[in-house]
């Protein structure tokens, strides 16, 4: 741990939380600290939802306003506009997961294409971002991905989904919001990251406009970096990336285990973090030919990007550099950063509580096994309730 020890400033982390709801935080994080509890937590509420019991009120007031924005773009406004008064932008990410139907993808298009111009206006929300599977189905990925040839009715939807990246990637060059678009699972990865690539030629001629993701947690990743790298400078083109250390591991290692293969998931906690730290070296070491996004909630990886810009003489304010947390963890890394002038952006989910549920469950279980991430937020929040009633009596 660093000596400087930035992020324990409570007082700065949590300048903008009420302390009913610091109260708030604390119950969910300790509930979300035992496992078995989380599982059942899980079940009871996907049952509660399937039957229409009269749950969503509940899970509003608690689970659903600690980690979203809201149910609309609109609902998330005064959140947005707080935040930015401590210098943290905002990421709104329509959550909505699941849909599979053509109108379905067109909606989640309108959506992120009325963000865009929302965001073109607003100075607090530079960033978009969207999932691929937002705007097209996920087998669709994998057949493409596998070099399994389509059907007539499978190649016209393919171009719809191809029509639906360039729609928001052409907007987002045109008004100047940088996009974001997410990594998701392994077998479907390689045709979205070949549509990425193709958004990136023809819109990143400039400058890095449209962000792939990169999650470090697959042991490929730094070697998909490097070949993207060199393809970009023989082809004259600028790269963008989120970098993370990944969202699906356990499935990742689940579904190689059933179909025989090798994972392709890191075989260690210390890989993945070495692989993650590699990448931010390497994107560091070509700034000029790329963005970095780094999403994270380690402190040391936030560390390590700090020390790099500062040894490589990077302004705190150069837009090639940003960092990134999800809404409603980790603020101590968020605002500490954003107090010292770092560009950082909030991931602020939102949409309908129903849908946004497989996201919230899928934040609950990450917590619950991400070692330590869980035990700091709530020893965080309970030095800032300390000293907040330190502070009442004197």
């Amino acid at each position: 741990m660093r000596e400087d020890k930035i992020f324990n400033n409570t007082e700065i982390a949590f300048e903008l939380k009420s302390d009913s709801q610091l109260e708030r935080a604390h119950f969910l994080f300790k509930m979300i600290s035992i496992e078995p509890l989380v599982r059942i937590g899980t079940a009871v509420t996907n049952f509660a939802l399937k039957a229409h019991l009269p749950v969503e009120g509940l899970i509003r007031s608690t689970v659903f306003d600690h980690f979203c924005g809201g149910v609309n773009e609109d609902d998330c406004l005064d959140i947005i506009d707080k935040m930015y008064t401590k210098g943290v932008s905002s990421v709104l990410d329509f959550s909505v997961e699941g849909k599979e139907t053509e109108t379905s993808f067109d909606d989640a298009m309108e959506k992120i294409l009325k963000i865009i111009n929302f965001s073109a206006e607003k100075d607090a929300m530079p960033i978009v971002v969207f999932k691929p599977t937002g705007f097209g189905r996920f087998y669709l990925y994998q057949k493409k991905g596998e070099g399994k040839p389509f059907t007539n009715a499978e190649s016209e939807e393919w171009n719809r989904v191809v029509a639906r990246f360039d729609a928001v990637c052409k907007l987002a060059k045109e008004r100047d919001v940088e996009v974001l678009i997410d990594a998701e699972e392994s077998w479907m990865q390689d045709a979205a990251d070949e549509l990425v690539t193709q958004m990136m030629q023809q819109y990143n001629t400039e400058k890095p406009i449209v962000y792939n993701t990169l999650q470090m947690y697959r042991h490929d990743r730094l070697d998909f970096l490097k070949s993207q790298h060199a393809l970009a400078k023989q082809s004259g083109f600028y790269l963008g990336y989120k970098v993370v250390r990944g969202a699906y591991m356990e499935k990742e290692n689940d579904r190689a285990r059933e179909k025989g293969y090798d994972t392709p998931i890191c075989e260690s906690k210390k890989a993945t973090d070495d692989n993650f730290n590699a990448a931010i070296r390497y994107m560091l070491d070509h700034l000029d030919d790329m963005s970095l996004f780094a999403g994270t909630h380690n402190e040391e990886s936030t560390y390590l990007v700090m020390d790099l810009m500062k040894q490589k003489e990077v302004a705190i304010k150069d837009n090639r550099v940003w960092f990134g947390q999800l809404f409603g963890m980790s603020d101590n890394i968020s605002f500490n950063l954003a107090h010292l002038g770092y560009n950082v952006a909030k991931y602020v989910p939102f949409g309908p509580v129903k849908d946004v549920m497989p996201y919230l469950i899928r934040r609950a279980e990450e917590n619950t096994s991400v070692a330590g991430q869980t035990g700091r937020e709530l020893m965080l929040i309970k030095k800032e309730k300390e000293r907040r009633k330190q502070v009442a009596s004197s």
